[in-house]
């Protein structure tokens, strides 16, 4: 059975999704101010394995991501520009969706926007309004924190601690009841408005999301809530105070963040000058090497990127690239049909895979079977069954994993150029055959 860590229970659980053959997953997305940096593509990442896992064992995968397309920093940067906010939202939203392509990402089932969901999001506040959760002062709309036994049940944040100052992340405002009460609805003037009850303005971020669950998901409850380290307080807490408002339930039944990425020991910051662009580092590093690195360590543990980590992991990329252009050539040139069996080392990756999402045990079963290859490809008398049945399960392997590897399908031309090279190396005729390598390398076969 799939094991899932929750934050929820702090503990490892066997997963029951709420349909037996339906998964419903929800990741907060970005907000679209500025490009991806390589901290968002983790869970971008880490959430498409599992997606293509649950997909793999035969599960219907109902995927969500939003984008945050209303927020103080668009206007800020907008403004900055001298652009309307909609179009510098539209252009990072272009540029997210490009990201997520040169990954070869699964795109979501859905793609919510907050500007699309702003009927639902200013009926939900006034539910919450209504049923006393939540209130309104010169405008502006606040929840009620304290009217939810359970707020800080996920980030082991206490109201008290809160309401002591012991956590730094309360922002004094003298308009709220209690301090630790956050903004659902703001009253502006500055930047894209929205008319409502109680003023012109805009959302908070803390509502969108639970709004659009609501919206996709009966009852407004999801197998799977994702999101980064940085996402657990206060928003996914805030998310659970206005689900349990509303539901009387924590929005779902899973939930899963990854740890945020560090460079050489540092922690990304704009400060510190070393903030690394996805847009750049995916065409440096390779589509491949980029997601390897990625899925180096545990989801649940800082990833810390270094010069010597890459070398390591191209390293690897090599291994694999090289065993599946040697083998897939020399089944092409004695034309040995694909095998459809596969070897048990597929069933052990999918396996560490279901325990967590353990990315680094499952490429370790990666690099297993290209060493079995490897082996059996030096053997003089050539198991040939042997060769095609861990050759299909490498591509199998790689396909969950969402890597892709250019394979070369031979033409006849090839295939005839290819044994005309090795009957002159038979000859000894290296003359002839040094021309017909560098014809063979031209094509990219060697």
């Amino acid at each position: 059975p799939t094991r899932r860590s929750s934050d929820l229970t702090n503990k490892k659980e066997e997963f029951i999704p709420i349909k037996e053959d339906e998964v419903s997953i929800y990741v907060c997305g970005p907000t679209v101010y500025n490009h991806a940096h390589i901290g968002n593509t983790r869970p971008l990442i880490i959430f498409d394995v599992l997606r293509r896992v649950l997909e793999y064992r035969k599960k219907k995968v109902i995927f969500v991501s939003n984008f945050t397309d209303v927020d103080d920093k668009i206007i800020k940067a907008a403004k900055a520009e001298g652009i309307d906010e909609r179009v510098l939202a539209q252009r990072y939203i272009d540029a997210y969706n490009a990201v997520r392509d040169e990954l070869n990402l699964l795109h979501p089932t859905y793609t919510p926007r907050v500007t699309e969901t702003m009927d639902q999001i200013i009926a939900f506040i006034d539910d919450l309004v209504k049923k006393g959760f939540a209130y309104e002062k010169d405008g502006d709309v606040y929840f009620r924190v304290e009217k939810i036994e359970e707020y800080g049940h996920l980030s082991g944040i206490r109201i008290e601690d809160l309401l002591n100052g012991a956590s730094n992340r309360v922002e004094e405002n003298n308009k709220k009841e209690s301090p630790v009460d956050f903004a659902l609805w703001k009253k502006t003037d500055e930047g894209i408005q929205f008319d409502s009850p109680w003023s012109k303005g805009r959302p908070g971020w803390h509502t969108e999301c639970v709004v659009m669950i609501n919206d996709l998901f009966e009852g407004g409850k999801i197998d799977i809530h994702g999101g980064g380290q940085d996402l657990k307080f206060p928003h996914h807490e805030n998310e659970i105070a206005q689900s349990m408002a509303c539901h009387h339930h924590p929005i779902a039944n899973y939930w899963v963040h990854n740890q945020m990425i560090n460079i050489d020991n540092a922690k990304m910051s704009k400060s510190l000058g070393n903030v690394m662009w996805a847009k750049d580092l995916i065409p440096e590093l390779g589509m491949n090497v980029y997601k390897w690195v990625m899925m180096s360590t545990h989801y649940r543990n800082p990833l810390n990127y270094t010069e010597e980590l890459v070398a390591n992991v191209k390293k690897e990329v090599d291994k694999v690239s090289s065993v599946l252009k040697q083998i897939s050539l020399w089944m092409q040139v004695n034309h040995i049909d694909p095998s459809s069996q596969c070897d048990p080392l597929l069933e052990e990756m999918v396996e560490a895979l279901e325990d967590d999402l353990n990315t680094s045990l499952a490429l370790s079963k990666v690099l297993e079977a290209v060493k079995g290859l490897n082996q059996l490809y030096r053997q003089k008398e050539k198991d040939v069954k042997r060769i095609a049945e861990l050759y299909h399960t490498l591509l199998m392997m790689l396909d969950i994993f969402g890597f892709k590897f250019d394979i070369k399908t031979l033409s006849d031309e090839d295939i005839n150029l290819y044994q005309q090279w090795q009957e002159c190396k038979m000859a000894k005729d290296f003359e002839n055959a040094d021309v017909l390598r560098g014809q063979l390398m031209e094509r990219g076969i060697l």
